[in-house]
This record gives structure tokens, C-alpha cells and sequence, in this order.
């Protein structure tokens, strides 16, 4: 192990903007209502509503107040999941994934329809078939839930949101693998807007219901649409979610340590809008923020039951991560994605002690104990975080920033692990 000194660390918070919505059940309704549903909706008909594999914040809430409000208009809805292959592409899986999130028959209050069976609703343009949900297809209506937020690979007007869904996770396992091959030749954008376009023709797709989320990763608007206005709508939701969501608070840095990647996380595991390396694996695009010259990452969420997409990203690990990992459920995951590199092991360690001392054996010129460090519990958690002291003047001349500590030592335990970065201090900033 290289002897190196570490750098001390301060805490910081990030003074951001919560937008949160206090009565989530109240908003919900609320919004569907102002679509005037109940002009379409027969008492009996069948209502199939997308539960997707992200980690959306009071996601169960919000999806038992969808199925509530369809209940009170007389319909029968049910849950699909509309997850693409995660959950190792499996109906099962699936189903699994939902339940981790707390989405079951039982809290939902409906059937769960799970099956990776497709129909095949056209041919796009571009030369494929397009895929949808068996259960979905069969249903009177079809409405579509999901976050809209910047894609962690995509760039353009519609990236991560309703569109998407309609593709991505309504195409189920063999729909995802085929767009994300398509995307490789024709590009995101295209492909999203001509499979989306063809699936709101051609199937009964009833409304969306469209949510972005704050800084502080909680629910702040609610906002239903009609199929016709699912694509001029998007772009406007998601520059919504660029201006709120959470950032680092500083440009540059050799080393990012994260406690931990996740698909509960982002759908990348590590969200690249974050890290700045959503066009490169390991470095910044001219032009990107922040720029990071080395990640480490000690572990994985629980959520994410062993699923490490993302950890392509990182230059270092703990070993624990790589024993964590579900192999198999991590290579479907890149490999429907079209993104292998993603899936890639970075170099690993017994300890964080070892994993830090060579990345920071390996920074270029600036001494260690003079390193810029930003240390995070993951890229959704990015409120309070610890910083080395390299970054302490540059705080204090900043409105935006509180510092909660003094500069004091990495506190290694015996074995040579640190504490999880939540630990260290206590918090009421969200």
C-alpha cells in the first residue's frame, strides 16, 4: 500500500430550494381530475398503470393514489411493470422489484399483472418491430407514470420521463434491447419520438401522469397530460428537473468517494448528470461539470440487490462491492442497454484505507493532503457531504453553503473502513 497522508475533511450543507408537496394524496387526484377522465372512463373498464423499476421518491404513495382514484370512477385498474429487462428480466423479477419499493397487490389494493410477453403493434420507419406489454395491450386504457428527469446516457428535449416509458418499459425485455440497438444507429431522440408517436396511435393510452422531484430527492410537481401532449409537454418537465435537481457544490476534484451506487439510486447506478461523465465513462466532455479525475465507491445500496450498473464508472472499489454483485443481473442490465463498458470492474481493495491511499497515489502533482475530495452518500443524497480542506477558503466565501464542522482527520476504524459519510454528523437539512 502506498504510504501517503490523508487529506482532513469539513462537513458542508448545500443551502438548496425544497419545493416538497406536503398532501401527495390530495395532488394526485387533483391532477388526474383536471383531465376530466370521467367523460372516458367506464365503470368495469380495465386500467393498466405502468409501475416502473426507478427509484422515484413516495413512490408507493403515489401509485396507490393512482389505482384509489381510478377505483372511485368504477374501473378495475391494475399495476404492470413497465421496467424494460430489469429485475433480470424476468416476470417474477419484475415483480420483485416492485415489492422492494413497497408495491404489492396487497398495498396497491389491486392485481399486479406481471409477464415479459409483447405484442407487436407496428413497424417503425426506421425498420423494427414495435414492442408493448401483453397486459397493457389487452386493457381499456393504459396510463403511464413516471419521473421525468435528465437521461443518465441521452441528451436532447426528451430524455427520462413518460415518452420513454412508452418504449422502454412498456417494450419489456425484448423492446428495450431492440430500441437501445437502434438508438446505437439512428440516435435517442429519433428513436423515442418515432416508437412514442407509434404506440400513442396505436394503443389506449388513457393519460400520463408526469412527476419531477427537488434537490432534496422529494416529490415536487404533479402533472397529469393527455396523449397529446406527452411530447411538446416533456421538454418543458424536464428543464424543470435540470434547474432542481441536485449538484456538487464544487467544479473539480481528483478524487469523489461515494458510499454507495444503486439502481434505487439512478438508473445508471451512479447518476452521470452528477458526476459529469454522461458522455465519457471516465472523464468530462469539454465543457462538463464537475470534473472528476478518479471515483471510489464502497458499496452497494440494498435496494439494488446485487445489480452494480454504473460501477464502470469508478476507477476504485472496495472488494465488497464486487462480491455483492449479481453478475448476471448487472450483465442484462448493460447489455439491453448498449452500454457494456457500464458493467466494467474498476480495480478493488480489502479496505477503504488501501482503495484511498492509491487513488491518491495517483492524482497527478498536488500532494495529497492538499487533495480535493468530495465525499457523498450517493448522487441523489447530495445536501450534505464532506469535503477535504483543500475546499475550505473557496467555502466560506460561499452564500450557498454552510459549514458544519471544523477540518478534522478521516476517521479510520481498526480494520482501515470508514463510517458511512451519513454518520459522521448529525442532519436537519433534508
Amino acid at each position: 500500500m502506498p504510504q501517503v497522508e490523508f487529506p482532513q475533511i469539513f462537513r458542508i450543507r448545500q443551502r438548496f430550494v425544497s419545493r416538497r408537496i406536503a398532501d401527495l394524496e390530495a395532488a394526485v387526484p387533483k391532477a388526474l381530475e383536471r383531465l376530466a377522465l370521467r367523460d372516458r372512463v367506464r365503470p368495469g373498464q380495465s386500467v393498466a398503470i405502468t409501475a416502473g423499476s426507478r427509484g422515484i421518491a413516495n413512490y408507493a404513495r403515489i401509485m396507490h393514489s393512482v389505482v384509489r382514484y381510478f377505483q372511485e370512477l368504477g374501473a378495475a385498474p391494475f399495476l404492470v411493470p413497465a421496467m424494460g429487462s430489469h429485475g433480470g428480466g424476468t416476470a417474477e423479477g419484475q415483480r420483485g422489484v416492485l415489492a422492494r419499493y413497497g408495491i404489492t397487490p396487497e398495498t396497491m389494493g389491486c392485481p399486479i399483472r406481471a409477464s415479459m410477453e409483447t405484442v407487436v403493434v407496428g413497424r417503425a420507419a426506421e425498420g423494427f418491430d414495435v414492442h408493448f406489454d401483453r397486459f397493457a395491450a389487452q386493457a381499456d386504457h393504459v396510463v403511464v407514470v413516471n419521473r421525468v428527469k435528465p437521461h443518465t446516457q441521452f441528451t436532447g428535449a426528451i430524455e427520462s420521463g413518460l415518452m420513454k416509458m412508452l418504449l422502454i418499459g412498456l417494450g419489456k425485455h425484448q423492446g428495450a434491447e431492440i430500441y437501445h440497438r437502434a438508438v446505437a444507429d439512428f440516435g435517442f431522440d429519433r428513436i423515442v419520438r418515432s416508437v412514442g408517436r407509434m404506440v400513442l396511435s396505436r394503443c389506449r393510452i388513457l393519460c400520463g401522469l408526469g412527476l419531477v422531484e427537488d434537490a432534496f430527492d422529494e416529490t415536487a410537481h404533479v402533472e397529469a397530460l393527455l396523449p397529446d401532449q406527452f411530447e411538446a409537454r416533456e421538454p418543458e418537465l424536464l428543464e424543470l428537473a435540470k434547474a432542481w435537481m441536485p449538484r456538487l457544490p464544487f467544479d473539480e476534484a481528483h478524487i469523489l468517494l461515494i458510499d454507495r451506487l444503486g439502481k434505487d439510486v439512478s438508473g445508471s447506478g451512479i447518476d452521470t448528470n452528477v458526476i459529469g461523465r454522461k458522455y465519457h465513462d471516465h472523464h468530462a466532455a469539454e465543457g462538463e461539470r464537475p470534473r472528476i479525475r478518479h471515483i471510489c465507491v464502497r458499496g452497494l445500496t440494498e435496494a439494488t440487490h446485487g445489480n452494480a450498473i454504473g460501477i464502470g464508472f469508478a476507477e476504485f472499489c472496495r472488494s465488497e462491492v464486487i462480491r455483492g454483485t449479481d453478475f448476471h443481473a448487472t450483465r442484462i442490465n448493460a447489455l439491453t442497454a448498449g452500454h457494456v463498458p457500464a458493467a466494467m470492474l474498476p480495480l478493488d481493495y480489502p479496505t477503504d484505507r488501501e482503495m484511498l491511499a492509491h487513488a491518491l497515489a495517483n492524482i497527478g502533482l498536488t500532494p495529497p493532503p492538499q487533495c480535493r475530495l468530495m465525499w457523498i452518500a450517493d448522487t441523489s443524497h447530495l445536501s450534505e457531504l464532506e469535503c477535504s480542506a483543500a475546499y475550505r477558503e473557496e467555502a466560506r466565501g460561499r452564500s450557498d453553503l454552510e459549514i458544519l464542522t471544523d477540518a478534522r482527520p478521516l476517521s479510520f476504524d481498526a480494520v482501515g473502513n470508514l463510517p458511512w459519510v451519513q454518520e459522521l454528523a448529525p442532519s436537519d437539512g433534508g
